[in-house]
């Protein structure tokens, strides 16, 4: 971004690691974002959060925080809580719709509400879900984690899966094309077309160079794009997120979209989703991290409170 002073950010840490299963993804799209955002000329320091966050953000003397933490609390409202108790802006959703986001049953209750349709539930029951086929997933993981296609009870009993932990939930499967629309500041960017090779988009499609092709715009009518955007940012509106959140869904042939989860911080790596949304605007990778630095705020001082 041409003529931002980049200087009004003070010391900006780039919060990336965290104790989660998306460690490594993080450190990837952490990074990725500190050498954007020194080269661009911005006071960035990496901040690796594995303990004491509280004290290793103390130390690190950061004014904002650009927050790449992905999953169990980098992702969740806690980290968010924490650095509002701290005084200190931070890029991403606030607390309240990081828990919400987090928590794919009770987003799901929030979307639908809003009129925006979601895949629809599977009851679970100990010894499966009522009916096949089905996607599993826990009900508070990121990235895809522990994503799975079962199509038969056979596929159920080959996981043996704790159901006392109340942890999963099931849904069934829509058939269609699966996008990703990243929404940055409120604004829908062209959508990506997600196609895995294997059919699911788990980890493994996600992660494993050349076991997805990916398209950008989607391969969609333009009438069937628009209306996608305009979802998208619908969702955005109803979970009141913030920064440049990812609504992943999946577009029937009739072009309804189905929306599957609201990703509060998406991965940012160079070949990551919102990125390739961004380019596909015109938006370069050093610019987007700009861009989303620029939304930093505190979000939860609200009125009756006393700075």
């Amino acid at each position: 971004m041409s003529g931002m002073d980049v200087t009004r950010f003070g010391r900006v840490g780039v919060l990336m690691g965290g104790s989660s299963s998306e460690r490594e993804i993080s450190l990837r799209s952490g990074n990725a974002v500190l050498k954007a955002l020194q080269h661009a000329g911005v006071d960035a320091v990496a901040v690796d959060l594995s303990s004491d966050w509280a004290g290793k953000i103390s130390s690190s003397g950061i004014d904002t925080a650009f927050n790449l933490l992905h999953g169990t609390l980098g992702e969740d409202g806690c980290v968010q809580g924490l650095l509002e108790v701290m005084g200190i802006p931070y890029t991403g959703a606030g607390v309240l719709a990081s828990a919400l986001c987090m928590h794919k049953q009770l987003c799901k209750q929030v979307l639908n509400h809003a009129g925006i349709k979601t895949p629809v539930d599977i009851t679970l029951q100990s010894d499966g879900p009522l009916r096949y086929p089905v996607i599993l997933k826990p009900v508070a993981e990121g990235s895809s984690v522990g994503l799975h296609r079962l199509n038969e009870k056979a596929d159920w009993d080959a996981l043996n899966i704790d159901m006392t932990s109340g942890q999963w939930m099931a849904e069934m499967p829509v058939k269609g094309v699966e996008i990703a629309v990243a929404v940055l500041d409120g604004k829908a960017l062209p959508p990506v077309e997600v196609a895995p090779k294997s059919g699911v988009y788990d980890f493994a499609s996600k992660y494993t160079a050349g076991a997805t092709d990916y398209f950008c715009p989607a391969r969609l009518p333009a009438e069937t794009l628009r209306y996608c955007m305009l979802r998208a940012e619908e969702a955005v509106v109803a979970t009141r997120c913030s920064g440049a959140p990812r609504v992943d869904m999946i577009v029937t042939s009739g072009g309804e979209p189905y929306v599957l989860e609201v990703n509060t911080l998406p991965g940012m790596t160079e070949t990551s989703l919102l990125p390739k949304s961004a380019a596909a605007a015109g938006i370069g990778f050093e610019e987007l991290c700009l861009r989303i630095l620029a939304t930093a705020a505190l979000q939860n001082r609200g009125v009756g409170e006393h700075a």
